[in-house]
C-alpha cells in the first residue's frame, strides 16, 4: 500500500513561491535580498506538507544515495522515504511516542536517520540529534537536559545507555537487539498511511540541538517547525543547490550542519542528498566517488578541504559545479589551491546552530578570498561594538537586528531564559563572533570574541595568523593562542600539525615556518613560539578548541603543566636569531 498523495497546503505554496523567487534570482544578489520575504505560516509540518508533497509530484526522484566503504551504492527515492517514514511514524506511535515527546536520535549516516527524522516530524515529536561519538556520560547529560523519553541508537552502541534510567525507551538500529530494546526492523510491518491527529502549530518545538561547545558546556538550542524547515531557504540559496542536483555534504549527524546540508536545504530544493561512508579519509578515493556519482554540489568543513589539497586535485576531471566551505572560516590558501586545480572558487558561509546560514558568498558573485560574503536574503546583519553594543561600520560582533521577524533564528535556549535574554539583548541577537566589513559590504571573519587577544596592546586575530601559517607547505593545521608574557601581556603561540616531510626534521621545519611567518606578518603579530603536536583538540563536530590550548599554555607558563599537556615539541623564535 502506498503513502497517500499529500496535497499542497497554503503553507506549501507560500514556501514554494519564496523558494522559486530565490531560484529565479540565484545569481542576482541585490534583487534576491531586496525582494525576499520569509513565509510565516501559522501551521506547518515539513514532512507532511513539503516532503510528502514533493514525493507525490516526483516519486521516483532519488532523495538519498549512500555509498558505503566498499563503494556499494544504494538509493531511496522521495516516494520510498515518504512511505517508509509513514510506517516508522505509525510504529513509534504504537510504542507510545506522541506529539511533544523528546527523542534522542543518535544515528550515523544510514537511511534510518532520514526515516526517523521525517517520522518524528510527522508525529509532532521533538528530535534531539546527537553524535554517535558521545560517551555514556555525554549521552546521560543530553537525555537529562533534553528531558528525552526515548533514545534511538545503533544496537552496537547499547553500552552508551548504561547510565540511563530504565524508563527511557531504547530503540535499536542493527542486529543483535539487546534485552529491553525494540528494533526499528519491526517498523517494516507497520500500517500505512500515517494520518496526523491535528495540524502542526508552526511555533511548536520540532528540534533540540546541542551547540558544539568550543568554549563552554554545550547549550541546547530550540527550533520550531518553521525556524529550520523554512529558515533553510537561506542555506539553499547559499549552497546554490537546485532541483535534481546531487549534493554531497561531509558532516556528521548530531550537529546543526547536518540538518543544514543533509536534510532541509537539499530537500527544499528537491535535490538528492549524497553520502559517502568512508572508513578512513582518502582524498583520491573521495574524488573518484564524486566523479562516479556525478556530484554537482559539494560542501565540506575546512579540515576536509585542508586534507584534500594535500592530494593531486587534478585527478577529479569533472569537479562539482558548486563548492562550499562551512563550520569554520576557510583560509585563503586553501581557496586559492582549489581554484587553481578545479577552476571554481570555494564559497564560504556563516551561521550557527542557533540560526540558518546568515552570511555567505552566494552563486555568481565576486568572491573575495578570505571573506565569508554578505548577508543572505532574510538576514538583517549588523556589526556591534563589543563594549557598548552600538552599531558600528568597520569591525565588531556579528549581530542580527531583531526589529523584524527572522524565521531562521532559534526560538531560544532550552530552559535557559537568562542565556536567551543575554543573547537577544538590546534588540539584537549577539553571535559572539567578530568580523570586519569592507566598503562593498563583504564580511571577513576575525574570530570568536573569546579567541581574540591583545599582545603589546595590539589586537590579534588568531584566524589571520593561522591563515598565514597554512600557506606554508609543511603545515596541515594550525591554531594560534596567547602565551602569557610579563612584558607584552601575551605573545602569539602556534600549535601546528605538520606533514610527514615536516616531521622528518623538526628544527629545520621550525626555522622555515618562523621565517615564513615573519616575512608575511607585521611586527606586533610575529609568532614567537611554535609547538608541533600530532593533533589539535577539537569538539566532536570537528571545531578546534582554542580554549583548551589557551588553558594548556597558561598552565605551562605557570609551571603547573600536567603530563597530558606535554605532548608536543616546542621552539621559540629566539632560538633562530
Amino acid at each position: 500500500m502506498s503513502s497517500p498523495e499529500r496535497r499542497a497546503t497554503a503553507a506549501t505554496l507560500a514556501i514554494r513561491e519564496a523558494r522559486d523567487f530565490l531560484f529565479a534570482h540565484a545569481t542576482d544578489y541585490d534583487r534576491a535580498v531586496a525582494g525576499f520575504a520569509w513565509p510565516e505560516p501559522e501551521e506547518f509540518n515539513f514532512a507532511l506538507e513539503w516532503f510528502d508533497v514533493v514525493a507525490a509530484e516526483h516519486p521516483h526522484r532519488p532523495a538519498v544515495t549512500i555509498v558505503s566503504a566498499d563503494l556499494a551504492a544504494q538509493s531511496w527515492s522521495y516516494g520510498d522515504l515518504s512511505l517508509r517514514s509513514d510506517r516508522v511514524a505509525n510504529w513509534l506511535l504504537g510504542l507510545g511516542i506522541t506529539r511533544g515527546d523528546r527523542v534522542i536520535v543518535m544515528l550515523g549516516n544510514t537511511i534510518e536517520i532520514w526515516e526517523v527524522m521525517l517520522a518524528l516530524t510527522k508525529i509532532g515529536a521533538v528530535s534531539v540529534p546527537t553524535s554517535t561519538l558521545l560517551t555514556a556520560h555525554d549521552l546521560a547529560y543530553r537525555v537529562e537536559h533534553g528531558q528525552a523519553r526515548a533514545v534511538i541508537a545503533p544496537t552496537a552502541l547499547a553500552d552508551r545507555t548504561s547510565l540511563l534510567d530504565e524508563s527511557v525507551i531504547r530503540i535499536g538500529v542493527g542486529t543483535d537487539t539487546p534485552a529491553g530494546w525494540v528494533n526499528t526492523d519491526a517498523a517494516a510491518e507497520a500500517s500505512v498511511p500515517f494520518e496526523p491527529d491535528a495540524p502542526t502549530p508552526a511555533s511548536d518545538l520540532s528540534l533540540l540541538y546541542f551547540t558544539s561547545g568550543t568554549t563552554s558546556r554545550p547549550k541546547l538550542v530550540e527550533h520550531t517547525h518553521i525556524s529550520y524547515p523554512i529558515g533553510h531557504l537561506s542555506t539553499m540559496y547559499w549552497l546554490g543547490v537546485r532541483p535534481g542536483d546531487v549534493h554531497l555534504n561531509i558532516s556528521s549527524p548530531g550537529w546543526g550542519k547536518h540538518a543544514w546540508s543533509s536534510f532541509f536545504a537539499p530537500f527544499l530544493a528537491q535535490a538528492t542528498v549524497f553520502v559517502f561512508n568512508y572508513a578512513r579519509f582518502d582524498a583520491l578515493e573521495l574524488m573518484n566517488v564524486m566523479q562516479a556519482h556525478q556530484v554537482t554540489t559539494f560542501c565540506a568543513p575546512p579540515t576536509v578541504w585542508r586534507m584534500l589539497i594535500q592530494a593531486d586535485l587534478t585527478q577529479l576531471t569533472h569537479p562539482p559545479r558548486e563548492l562550499l566551505g562551512a563550520g569554520e572560516p576557510l583560509n585563503p590558501e586553501v581557496i586559492s589551491r582549489v581554484r587553481d586545480a578545479w577552476g571554481s572558487t570555494i564559497r564560504d558561509g556563516f551561521g550557527q546552530t542557533e540560526m540558518t546560514c546568515a552570511v555567505g558568498n552566494s552563486p555568481g558573485q565576486v568572491v573575495k578570498d578570505g571573506s565569508m560574503g554578505r548577508p543572505l536574503p532574510g538576514y538583517p546583519v549588523v556589526l556591534l561594538d563589543p563594549a557598548t553594543g552600538d552599531v558600528v561600520a568597520g569591525e565588531g560582533e556579528i549581530g542580527l537586528d531583531l526589529s523584524g521577524r527572522i524565521v531562521g533564528l532559534m526560538a531560544g535556549y532550552h530552559d535557559a531564559p537568562e542565556a536567551t535574554a543575554i543573547a537577544c539583548r538590546d534588540g539584537f541577537f549577539h553571535t559572539g563572533d567578530i568580523a570586519s566589513r569592507d566598503a562593498d559590504g563583504y564580511l571577513t571573519y576575525v574570530g570568536r570574541a573569546d579567541d581574540v587577544f591583545k599582545a603589546s596592546d595590539y589586537k590579534i586575530s588568531p584566524f589571520e595568523l593561522e591563515s598565514i601559517l597554512l600557506e606554508h607547505p609543511l603545515v596541515i593545521e594550525a591554531a594560534v593562542v596567547p602565551s602569557p608574557d610579563p612584558v607584552r601581556l601575551a605573545v602569539p603561540k602556534a600549535y601546528i600539525c605538520l606533514t610527514a616531510a615536516g616531521e622528518a626534521e623538526l628544527e629545520a621545519s621550525a626555522r622555515d615556518i618562523f621565517a615564513h611567518a615573519t616575512a608575511r606578518l607585521s611586527g606586533y603579530q610575529r609568532i614567537r613560539v611554535v609547538e608541533f603536536v600530532p593533533e589539535l583538540p577539537k569538539t566532536i563536530s570537528g571545531k578546534i578548541r582554542r580554549v583548551e590550548l589557551r588553558e594548556r599554555e597558561a598552565r605551562r607558563i605557570a609551571g603547573a603543566a600536567s603530563d597530558e599537556d606535554a605532548n608536543g615539541i616546542q621552539f621559540h623564535d629566539r632560538d633562530f636569531r
